[in-house]
């Protein structure tokens, strides 16, 4: 059926399938899309949305390299937040709920609007593969596909087993079937595999909810959006969200199956998501805990299905049940799907290169939860940065690698190949060394020129980056410039409760200042004038509000980089007690008093252990 060779075949449609087939077949590789169900490609298995705290700086980064994470969430999300607006720039970031149905019918389209993008519905069971290279894909029906290239992301798909209470059966998820035969060939390859575990919350019927009882959480009041492009526009009109809390009761009742859970009578041997507990796991390891927070999410603009947020859970359907209708506004609950449990094969990504091409068989690719991660985010990046790299590979061109410098998408799997991960990893700005430089609103500062040097990234898009930058610098010259009388603006600056001027200065100094924004000094007619009349929007503004306030942090981050770099060699003493450093994470004082590191580049390479662990562990040495 498939007489000629593809150049890229890309197996799984998820998120990380969905971009490493578009970033491929943009950049020209014939490319085929080879899943087990053409209608779930781009499905949002588990919650319905994008981006949150540092995920939303990887879909930024994403748009801004070519991808099409962030387009497909502006198209079709029903509420847009930034997160973290009461914190510095470094932890801003932006989240969606998106319309389910809608999400994966625009990745659908976006992917069957690309030419020489092919399909084909049918499992992979195994590769061909010869001398250590691969050479194409065998499937169920029979068929052998050649490819130059093979990119796999198989999700949660590969010998998927669910978990409902003492109930088990196969499968990648609810209703769909789990793959079989890829982890076996794999293994006789010479691969290291392991198994993970992750859950979800039941889906309810939100007519059955009452709303009175919950706390309403609207989007924000002038929302904004993922991508850098033209071709999206922010929300006019949002669905609100809405919390409720579990109570003690909640917790009794759920206690009572936790002889019955997978989770506690041995059932399930997997890891599971540290940073995404089940509700049971919440309650077991927060027992002082009185309530857990629940966001009940609306599925899309029109449909009545509700994401129970928060109620991740593998308990036996009836306790499900009976534990729900407790929770304030559940009382009359009707349940469209329970919850589950589900384990799954992934292979230890310590066993691939920077491009996330394996060491043992050349042309093959690992992207998405295959290596360990958990997260929609997450596993698109890996998918792009794959298919870029397949693409390369195939066509003699230099490898792509971000560093950790340059991008979450560099501290992502800078992580994952030098030092694994033994549960599902998830991205924390706390990962990154360069939190300041890695912000949201300048990803495509910081990345188009890259996508457009890859040929990702059109002329009409570093055109628009052009402008925007120009405008930046020329706003900042003028700020610097343009002198301010104390009597103009000492009103504003008591007003704000910041000290008064007593001589005329640089408008740039009295942003510098924390309690002063830029939308403030635009009582300054001039400052009005000069922004109304170049055009600028709140994307410049924030660029250069951003600038003027945390130059000086900027900088003083780097010299830290630096002089953590000379200090990785630091011998740490054998006896060195980490649970007496209170300023550590939990997570890295138990991670190091098992690992007991010698150094501390070998303390940096544990995961879990973030750099702000080792900075504590540095001033705790004298250093």
């Amino acid at each position: 059926m498939y007489s000629e060779e593809y150049d890229v075949i890309v197996v799984g449609g998820g998120h990380a399938g969905c971009e490493a087939a578009a970033a491929a077949a943009n950049l020209g590789s014939r490319t085929l899309l080879v899943t087990m169900n053409l209608q779930t490609i781009g499905q949002m298995s588990c919650n319905p949305a994008m981006g949150g705290v540092a995920k939303g700086q990887i879909v930024r980064e994403i748009d801004a390299l070519g991808g099409m994470s962030g387009i497909i969430t502006d198209k079709t999300m029903i509420q847009f937040r930034m997160l973290n607006r009461s914190k510095g720039p470094a932890m801003w970031s932006p989240r969606a709920q998106s319309d389910r149905m809608r999400f994966a019918e625009e990745w659908r389209l976006t992917l069957e609007r690309i030419p020489i993008l092919d399909f084909y519905q049918d499992m992979v069971t195994g590769l061909i593969v010869d001398k250590n290279r691969v050479l194409g894909v065998r499937t169920s029906l029979g068929s052998e596909i050649k490819s130059k290239s093979v990119v796999l992301t198989n999700g949660t798909f590969l010998n998927g087993l669910i978990h409902i209470g003492e109930k088990q059966f196969g499968g990648g998820r609810a209703g769909e079937r789990a793959a079989k035969g890829i982890t076996e060939e794999l293994v006789s390859l010479g691969f290291e595999a392991g198994r993970m575990k992750t859950g979800t919350p039941p889906r309810v019927d939100g007519r059955s909810l009452d709303y009175s009882k919950m706390e309403e959480q609207p989007g924000d009041e002038m929302p904004e959006k993922f991508s850098f492009s033209w071709e999206t526009r922010p929300l006019e009109k949002q669905r609100s969200c809405h919390i409720t809390y579990t109570s003690a009761e909640v917790h009794d009742v759920l206690r009572k199956g936790f002889d019955r859970s997978p989770m506690f009578n041995g059932q399930i041997q997997s890891t599971g998501p540290r940073y995404c507990p089940s509700i049971e796991d919440k309650i077991n390891r927060f027992a002082d805990k009185d309530r857990h927070q629940i966001f009940v999410e609306p599925e899309g603009w029109n449909t009545v299905e509700v994401y129970v947020n928060g109620f991740s859970t593998s308990l036996p359907d009836e306790i499900q049940s009976k534990a729900l209708r407790m929770v304030p506004g559940f009382e009359n609950v009707k349940i469209f799907r329970p919850g589950y449990a589900i384990e799954y094969d992934y292979f230890p990504p310590t066993q691939l290169k920077y491009t996330l091409e394996t060491k043992l068989v050349e042309g093959l690719y690992f992207a998405g939860q295959i290596n360990g991660t958990t997260g929609y985010e997450e596993a698109a990046c890996q998918g792009l940065m794959a298919g870029i790299n397949a693409h390369n590979k195939v066509h003699g061109r230099s490898e792509f690698v971000l560093e950790r410098e340059e991008a979450y998408i560099g501290v992502l799997i800078d992580d994952l190949i030098t030092k694994g991960t033994e549960e599902p990893y998830r991205m924390f700005t706390s990962r990154a060394e360069f939190r300041i430089l890695l912000r949201q609103d300048n990803a495509d500062v910081r990345l188009t020129p890259r996508a457009y040097e890859l040929g990702l990234a059109k002329e009409d898009q570093i055109k628009r980056l052009e402008q925007k930058v120009n405008k930046v610098t020329e706003l900042e010259k003028w700020l610097s410039h343009e002198s301010v009388e104390p009597e103009i603006l000492n009103p504003l600056l008591e007003a704000k409760s910041t000290s008064p001027l007593k001589q005329k200065v640089k408008l740039n100094t009295v942003l510098a200042r924390p309690q002063i924004e830029l939308v403030d000094l635009m009582e300054y007619q001039p400052l009005a004038n000069y922004i109304l009349d170049q055009g600028l929007g709140r994307e410049e503004w924030e660029q250069v509000e951003i600038k003027e306030k945390y130059q000086g942090y900027i900088e003083k981050e780097r010299e830290n980089a630096k002089k953590l770099t000379r200090l990785e060699d630091l011998s740490i003493p054998e006896d060195f007690d980490y649970t007496k450093l209170k300023s550590l994470s939990y997570e890295a004082r138990e991670k190091l008093s098992k690992v007991r590191p010698v150094t501390i580049k070998q303390a940096k390479r544990i995961s879990g252990v973030s750099p702000s662990d080792i900075s504590v562990l540095l001033v705790y040495m004298g250093r």
